[in-house]
């Protein structure tokens, strides 16, 4: 992918003096990292007008950006020209305030998707004096974040754009959940010190999602022993992961459900799926925001790469730039 590098990036860390989380704990010297790029404007009272949030993915960070790099060209749908981004680490990813970088591994507070967009909204109105985004964009479970923020705070945006992501868990996301659970709790998750079952819990945990990060038309196409070369490679370039925090992560996904306040948006919105999604389902996670969101367009597309993704935004370029045409900032 080409990265494009038109205007400055801004890569940083800061500290919220404390954070407080939905079941009243909090936690102090909070640290946020951050990156942002893009050409900032200003109203007549100096408040950002043209900033576009951007939630990242269930494996990856604030660099998982770079997955919209190839639409922020000039005259593309975002170009940098226009907008500025600010990209953030979710709360619970290491390098922002997660398990394992306070430390405090199981001891941590227990988040949620809500907990997760405040930590965004505070960081935002403490570093920027953001309190008013023109859009926010999010993939899987950034995508979460985004129909949280959008349901809870539905003045707080102009637009949202959401990639291969649902507005529950349930059915069998939810047993796949529950498993990962049941395959954590089981290891000595609750130990002190570091045990070898750590290592053979990610491995059995990375085997098992393995086959939602290939479409389903890949799978089919690819014979057994294919199968497990490329398996075994994922699994090995993710035994790096946190225990900690992915069973955190994994909690606050179990208990996502945004289904009765889908309803509260405000904000224009568009939603894009590729129709070889293994994870999420056509019939149940995406038709229905049709009649859930009011003001929502929904684009259903056939990838044509072979790892499918919604990684190249540039595959639905057309309707992304038909969507922005009249959202002014």
């Amino acid at each position: 992918m080409t990265m494009n590098y038109n205007t400055p990036r801004e890569f940083g860390k800061y500290t919220m003096a404390e954070f407080q989380f939905e079941s009243g704990a909090t936690l102090e010297n909070v640290t946020v990292e951050y990156v942002t790029f893009g050409t900032p404007k200003y109203n007549e009272n100096h408040e950002l007008i043209n900033t576009i949030i951007y939630c990242h993915a269930y494996d990856t960070d604030y660099t998982g950006v770079r997955d919209i790099y190839n639409i922020t060209n000039e005259n593309d749908p975002l170009d940098e020209n226009e907008y500025f981004f600010i990209s953030i680490n979710s709360l619970g990813f290491p390098d922002s305030c997660s398990p394992s970088s306070t430390g405090l591994k199981f001891k941590f507070p227990h988040y949620t998707l809500k907990d997760a967009v405040n930590f965004k909204r505070q960081f935002l109105k403490e570093k920027f004096g953001i309190e008013h985004i023109h859009g926010i964009l999010g993939r899987e479970m950034g995508g979460y974040e985004v129909f949280t923020w959008a349901c809870e705070y539905p003045d707080e945006m102009d637009f949202i754009l959401v990639a291969g992501s649902g507005f529950k868990t349930g059915g069998h996301k939810y047993v796949l959940a529950k498993t990962i659970d049941n395959i954590i709790e089981s290891s000595d998750y609750y130990n002190e010190n570091y045990s070898s079952s750590i290592s053979e819990t990610l491995i059995s945990l990375n085997v098992l999602i393995y086959p939602y990060y290939k479409s389903k038309q890949q799978l089919e196409d690819m014979t057994n022993d294919e199968i497990d070369i490329y398996m075994e490679d994922f699994v090995e370039n993710r035994l790096t992961f946190d225990v900690y925090d992915i069973k955190y992560r994994n909690d606050a996904l179990m208990n996502y459900d945004v289904e009765d306040k889908l309803k509260k948006i405000k904000a224009k919105s568009l939603i894009f799926r590729s129709k070889q999604d293994l994870y999420f389902s056509i019939e149940h996670d995406l038709l229905p925001l049709k009649e859930l969101i009011k003001d929502c367009e929904i684009v259903l597309y056939e990838s044509d790469e072979q790892d499918f993704e919604y990684q190249n935004p540039a595959i639905v370029k057309n309707e992304i730039m038909l969507f922005l045409k009249d959202i002014a900032y």
